[in-house]
């Protein structure tokens, strides 16, 4: 399904949660909603389902009253039961096309993509939008795919509007502040962050400043 005009903006800046010693999940999911992004992805790889549910249950209700959307990675049942906006599966995850199946026009489906050959497989499996990376190395991320930098995602825009593919595509991995500009000039859509934000020394604000540079001065 084709996302609506106000979704696509949202997806330009997507958090990522992660744990750390200082923030939980959900904290950081909450750190994400204070400081003005509005595209949430709770990604509990070594978790189990019960688990994910849970901590869903608790953020999706902030992000309702955000106005945020709430993704849930690779658990495409658990999206479903909770009501979450939609599921995001990487390359190890069920088929973009089987969860479409599952799924049907209630979740908006985003999938991990690290060439343009896996962008245009997941265009044609029905995917609503593209992670694509990493970016650069990222200790956030296990089993890390080849580093694209600035000329890899040059070269994946050029083979998407070749392709005629219009799909949002956002990069990721290891990505900060400083790097927005120059990434968002390759043509992508937007970026994804995760560990950049709750490294900083003050978490609320980096994420503020960077959702600021995205949509400019309205996240308030």
């Amino acid at each position: 399904m084709e996302m609506k005009a106000e979704t696509t903006e949202a997806s330009r800046l997507q958090f990522i949660t992660h744990f750390t010693e200082d923030y939980s999940y959900y904290d950081s999911a909450m750190i994400a909603l204070e400081g003005g992004c509005r595209w949430i992805q709770l990604r509990m790889k070594d978790a189990g389902e019960d688990e994910v549910e849970h901590t869903a249950r608790m953020i999706l209700p902030e992000c309702r009253r955000r106005n945020a959307v709430f993704i849930i990675d690779d658990h495409v049942d658990v999206a479903l039961r909770t009501g979450a906006d939609g599921v995001h599966l990487g390359k190890n995850d069920m088929p973009v096309d089987k969860a479409r199946l599952i799924a049907g026009d209630r979740l908006i489906i985003g999938g991990t993509a690290n060439t343009a050959e896996d962008v245009y497989r997941l265009a044609g499996s029905g995917a609503d939008y593209i992670g694509c990376g990493p970016f650069r190395f990222t200790s956030t991320k296990k089993n890390l795919a080849s580093v694209l930098g600035l000329d890899g995602y040059r070269h994946i825009i050029s083979r998407m509007r070749a392709g005629g593919i219009a799909l949002p595509i956002v990069a990721i991995g290891g990505i900060c502040l400083a790097d927005i500009p120059e990434i968002l000039s390759t043509g992508v859509t937007g970026i994804a962050l995760s560990g950049s934000i709750l490294r900083a020394a003050d978490p609320v604000k980096e994420m503020r400043r960077i959702a600021d540079a995205i949509y400019g001065s309205e996240t308030e």
